[in-house]
């Protein structure tokens, strides 16, 4: 994912910037004020609340 697309994206819910996680089996953008995951499908980031994968508190993702 185009990190300048990442620069312009903001949370949905609390307009707060994003950081762009990738690993071998995903792609997400991260909202550490909500503790949100939102998925990258295809390269399109998917910024629905429903979509969104919620990061456990005590771990780091």
């Amino acid at each position: 994912m185009d990190p300048r697309l990442v620069e312009l994206l903001v949370c949905p819910l609390c307009k707060g910037p994003l950081q762009l996680l990738q690993d071998a089996d995903r792609t997400e953008l991260l909202c550490p004020a909500d503790r949100l995951a939102f998925p990258v499908r295809d390269g399109i980031p998917v910024m629905l609340e429903s979509e969104a994968r919620a990061l456990d508190p005590d771990s780091g993702s």
